[in-house]
């Protein structure tokens, strides 16, 4: 799924870039037109109005791939492993889809889409697809649209769909709840080891990758890590975070990483986690676009009276702003 369509005339690929022809799109996806993959996540990214028959056509293909996700503080070497994941997932023949959130400018709004760059290796193999995707103000590491990006990459037949989110805080932990299995990254170096497992990024972490291994200080941020994983309560079965070592800029240590996202992926089929966190990825992909819907609608009442009425009538006292929320709500449900 590379950048270039093999036996598809300029013309065809042309009308491809530009079609909102849905079932078409969908066809061309799954036979592995990057441009029609590229076209559908577009569509997710602009809200477009044939949305909806987007997410109903990619429906029957959805829960095929094993979603992984990559987060950690900026330097940590995402893109690096990133790239080399797919290297390993390609020499055991999955397909591989990646989605690389970069951040915006909170001022111009603007991107540089530089995880894009940094993959070149794999731009001619027509067994990836990777998408650089802004994060547009969206908090969390990740963009509104992801969620349904990935539901595109797993339309169009890939096995693994890979998310590096954009440098990430303690807080930052909304991959989670998108992932099957999340990576946290760490490097030696990098100030307090603790500071950066402090509780939301341990807790959300499947798999530790203390990368920059060859550094001074890896062996103390892994026993760092180590030791915070002891601290944490968990019943007979719970899954326990791995720790590994790696040096991705040489290749090293990425096929332990590999066998770790194996091993967590066997213990969620054998205990059933597996279908939580998607039924769980589910229900917050509901609540957001119902959410949504309810911005534009509640949006459009303040071209009319009845929004600008009630707030009068809460300024004066007339009415407090409960009660006007819920005459509000009324009026929507109506």
């Amino acid at each position: 799924m590379n950048d270039s369509v093999q036996n598809v005339p300029a013309a065809a690929a042309g009308s491809v870039r530009r079609s909102r022809d849905v079932p078409l799109l969908v066809e061309r996806a799954r036979a592995g037109d990057p441009r029609a993959v590229a076209r559908l996540i577009t569509l997710v990214e602009s809200g477009d109005e044939v949305l909806p028959q987007v997410a109903a056509a990619l429906a029957p293909y959805a829960g095929h791939a094993q979603v992984v996700g990559l987060t950690g503080s900026p330097g940590v070497g995402k893109s690096t492993t990133t790239n080399e994941l797919v290297r390993a997932l390609r020499a055991r023949g999955h397909r591989v889809g990646v989605l690389a959130i970069d951040p915006s400018s909170p001022f111009t709004g603007g991107a540089i889409l530089g995880d894009r760059v940094r993959m070149q290796d794999h731009a001619t193999d027509p067994g990836v697809y990777i998408r650089s995707m802004s994060s547009r103000g969206h908090l969390g590491g990740l963009s509104a649209a992801t969620p349904q990006a990935v539901r595109v990459l797993e339309g169009a037949g890939c096995d693994v769909v890979l998310v590096e989110t954009v440098g990430v805080g303690q807080a930052e932990v909304e991959v989670a709840s998108l992932a099957d299995t999340t990576l946290v990254l760490l490097a030696p170096g990098m100030g307090d080891a603790i500071q950066a497992v402090k509780a939301g990024i341990l807790e959300i972490a499947d798999v530790f990758v203390v990368n920059k291994a060859d550094r001074d200080g890896a062996d103390a941020t892994v026993r760092d890590i180590q030791g915070m994983i002891a601290l944490g309560e968990r019943g007979p079965g719970e899954w326990r975070p791995q720790v590994v070592r790696s040096i991705a800029a040489r290749g090293e240590g990425i096929d332990d990483i590999a066998a770790a996202i194996d091993k967590h992926r066997d213990w969620l089929e054998r205990h059933g986690e597996l279908r939580r966190r998607r039924e769980a990825r589910a229900a917050a992909e509901i609540e957001a676009i119902a959410l949504g819907t309810l911005r534009d609608r509640i949006g459009s009442l303040r071209d009319g009276t009845q929004l600008p009425t009630l707030a009068a009538k809460v300024a004066e006292g007339a009415v407090d702003p409960y009660a006007a929320a819920a005459e509000l709500l009324a009026q929507l449900g109506s």
